[in-house]
């Protein structure tokens, strides 16, 4: 197996993991949303450690603890990406599966536009096509749900905007979490605490096997790390944009065929609206792609003149 098909393999991997979060989370009740994310945080920081010291990332990490701007990006990224976990963990867990896998469709034009708002990057005519279109797919699911769909709108926005935070941090995989959770673990450990002083907490009382499903929470969050990390390396991005698909297309079978969650004549209306923007996404990057490399090859074979 040559590296290309390798990458392929790791990311699908990474995001069929992703995927099947749905029927994970539901395993770890009684606890609620909150715990899961105390327990996430606290567990994957455990986890995310023992990774930079087996692949020897110590040196980076430290570097990115001097660094005032790269922390402060870090911890910021590590704020909304908790939202963005309790809001997942939340829908999963409240028969809002189906929404959430419109969070991780959109996620790709929401990107987008975050990116030409806040970095002030220019699109292309047909990305703008798709956007337009994918406007259009909110204000037909907001008709059928009777309201905004808020937790794809927070799924979507909340992980783009991490995206952009890490982009601007540009710090590695492995350390970046360990950094993120870092920052993050102290709270998670006094909720935690909190919830078993008064009560309310879960780990204890549930027996071996709840506890080992909470701790393996840290696995479950950095092993699809690692291995998107890895795909990342050996494969272009047009094919991870195309991969990312996965997780959503997983999370939403999961909710209407397992779940049994109510998809009326209105919804399906909608995700196919929405389905139709990331045809058009995704054709359109393909096309830009080749026409970029056969640019570059061109540019390549031409004699350069004296």
């Amino acid at each position: 197996m040559n590296e290309q098909r390798r990458g392929v393999v790791f990311g699908a991997t990474a995001y069929i993991i992703w995927g099947a979060f749905p029927l994970y989370f539901p395993l770890l009740q009684p606890a609620g949303a909150w715990e899961i994310l105390g327990h996430r945080i606290l567990w994957s920081l455990v986890v995310a450690v023992a990774f930079v010291f087996v692949v020897g990332r110590r040196t980076q990490v430290a570097a990115v603890l001097r660094d005032r701007r790269k922390l402060a990006l870090l911890a910021a990224a590590a704020t909304v990406i908790s939202i963005n976990w309790v809001t997942y963990i939340w829908g999963v867990s409240n028969g809002r599966i189906v929404e959430t896998s419109l969070g991780y469709f959109t996620n790709p034009l929401v990107t987008m536009l975050m990116g030409v708002i806040i970095l002030r990057e220019r699109m292309r005519k047909l990305q703008w096509v798709a956007l337009g279109i994918a406007f259009v797919a909110v204000v037909v699911l907001t008709i059928d749900y009777g309201r905004l769909p808020w937790v794809a709108l927070i799924l979507a926005f909340s992980f783009g905007t991490y995206g952009l935070l890490k982009k601007s941090a540009g710090v590695g995989p492995f350390e970046s979490l360990a950094v993120e959770t870092a920052v993050t673990a102290p709270f998670a450990l006094a909720f935690i605490v909190a919830l078993q002083a008064t009560g309310h907490g879960t780990l204890v009382g549930h027996g071996a096997g709840h506890v080992l499903l909470l701790v393996s929470l840290g696995i479950a969050t950095v092993v699809p790390l690692a291995c998107f990390g890895a795909a990342a390396i050996r494969v272009p991005m047009v094919t991870i944009g195309l991969l990312q698909y996965l997780a959503p297309i997983l999370q939403f079978a999961v909710g209407v065929f397992i779940a049994h969650e109510a998809m009326p004549p209105g919804r399906w209306a909608g995700f196919a609206i929405v389905w139709i923007a990331l045809v058009i996404f995704s054709a359109e990057a393909v096309h830009h792609r080749r026409k970029v490399l056969r640019a570059a090859r061109a540019a390549a074979v031409t004699p350069t003149t004296a």
